[in-house]
């Protein structure tokens, strides 16, 4: 049994949580924090139960080992477990289990290429989490190659399940009245309420530091390099001295990233993988300032490396020019020569909000909360009028480095209780996922008689199973 089988389920989970670093190369989760005493404690007992079956759905099996490492993972996360969570958590596999045998008979396109891919980001974020590819193999008492076999049985069928239910929706799509109808039969008392919500927009202008104080920094970093390589300091040392990234510098400059990596800007990634181990880069310019880079070690295409971060001082002048460049756009944008989207595409130089379309997202998605929003951002909110431009206002990114930016109000809703007007698009997508749901449980009705389905006797009691599969098999 695989050491790492219980942390299977929280991967799929894995894409829903990013923080960047001030380059852009770090991806964590920290919603999932695993200790060695619980991979080592855990490890035991997975042996015990991996050859309990305790479900068949035609020729897929599900381990007693696969239900309890599940709720197992549940609690480590402090999620509140129900009482009857195993017999529901059964059905959920059970269910999966018929959706892969169908994506299968049906020829559902899998790539290995896209669960390869899938494989390499799930173990970078492991290795990131344990400091390294060999503390992670130490840890996990397995190589990245056993590890990555582990996973991808399960991560193929996970993928095989999710395109069945895709296909199996895929046509689904509802009207106004339908959506109208769902709305009346909620209960008035049960109707959600909501605080003021707001769409907000913002195109961002980054000022640019003048040609002396570029050169000012390119030279201070010539000097670090000369430092290290005459032996004087190490790399590390000068990094904690002197780098102005907040998401490495306590690590001495060091992080981890792979050559396939899309979030990594370019021109620092090509010029990591160019060096040899130990090799120092010249000074490379990036969208986050100026940097040096070495290499402390490669595997392919994942590598260690450390730098040092230089920023140029952006002076009153620099930012007064970014100033007017907006305000320029904001003229364009009130007199209907330019849209919104396409001064976001032009100008923006926030890479997060161009994939928004300059909308600023919150939980919600496009909603967001005042207490979503930097205080900067709500003390100039209350100026405006929905549909409105602010002025150019000078504020602190999240890196901490100075930028202008023109803010749009797009949308604003005050403190309401569910509404179909106010909250047409929220209502909209709990009712087409009602209608998939009923959708998905008429196919499970005509399929799964169709399939030899099999339940061990500790779980026939359990009344979501003899609900959705009546004809199991007593074990």
């Amino acid at each position: 049994m695989p050491v790492f089988i219980f942390i299977r389920m929280n991967l799929v989970t894995f894409d829903k949580y990013r923080i960047k670093s001030s380059i852009g190369m770090r991806r964590i989760l920290p919603l999932l924090i695993l200790s060695l005493l619980s991979i080592s404690s855990y490890a035991q007992s997975a042996r015990v139960l991996a050859d309990k079956i305790i479900a068949i759905v035609g020729d897929k099996i599900v381990l007693k080992s696969d239900l309890v490492n599940y709720i197992d993972d549940m609690k480590r996360q402090g999620n509140e477990i129900p009482a009857n969570a195993e017999c529901m958590l059964l059905d959920k596999m059970m269910q999966d289990k018929a959706l892969i045998l169908q994506a299968e008979k049906d020829s559902l396109p899998i790539g290995d290429e896209e669960v390869e891919a899938e494989l390499d980001q799930r173990v970078r974020y492991f290795i990131m989490q344990y400091g390294g590819k060999e503390a992670f193999e130490q840890i996990a008492g397995r190589t990245v190659y056993q590890v990555k076999e582990d996973f991808r049985k399960s991560i193929k069928e996970g993928r095989l399940a999710k395109s069945m239910r895709d296909k199996i929706v895929e046509y689904i799509k509802i009207t106004p009245n339908e959506v109208k109808e769902y709305f009346e039969k909620i209960p008035k008392d049960s109707l959600p309420f909501y605080e003021t919500e707001l769409v907000v927009g913002q195109i961002v202008v980054h000022p640019k530091a003048g040609r002396e104080l570029e050169k000012f920094v390119q030279d201070e970093l010539q000097d670090y390099k000369k430092q290290v390589e005459s032996g004087k300091k190490s790399f590390e040392t000068m990094a904690r001295l002197y780098s102005e990234d907040p998401g490495s510098k306590q690590l001495g400059g060091r992080f981890e990233l792979n050559k396939t990596d899309k979030s990594t800007d370019p021109d620092f990634k090509n010029a990591a993988f160019r060096l040899k181990e130990g090799q120092i880069s010249p000074v490379i310019k990036s969208k986050f300032g100026y940097h040096i880079i070495q290499m402390v070690s490669r595997n392919g295409d994942d590598a260690v490396v450390r730098h040092i971060l230089r920023m140029p001082q952006v002076l009153d002048e620099d930012i007064e020019l970014a100033k007017q460049k907006l305000d320029s756009v904001r003229s364009k944008l009130i007199a209907g020569t330019l849209t919104f989207g396409e001064a976001v595409d032009k100008y923006s130089d926030d890479q997060n909000s161009k994939f928004t379309g300059g909308i600023i997202t919150g939980q919600e998605g496009n909603f967001v909360t005042i207490d979503e929003l930097d205080k900067n951002l709500v003390n100039n909110l209350d100026k405006l009028k929905i549909g409105e431009y602010s002025q150019p206002m000078v504020y602190a990114d999240e890196q901490e480095k100075k930028a202008v930016r023109v803010v749009y109000l797009q949308r604003k809703t005050m403190p309401h209780r569910e509404n179909i007007r106010d909250d047409y698009d929220r209502i909209s997508q709990r009712t087409i996922a009602e209608k998939r749901d009923k959708t998905i449980e008429k196919w499970f009705i005509s399929k799964l008689p169709t399939y030899y389905i099999m339940v061990d006797k500790d779980y026939q009691q359990c009344e979501e199973l003899r609900r959705q599969f009546p004809n199991f098999v007593s074990k």
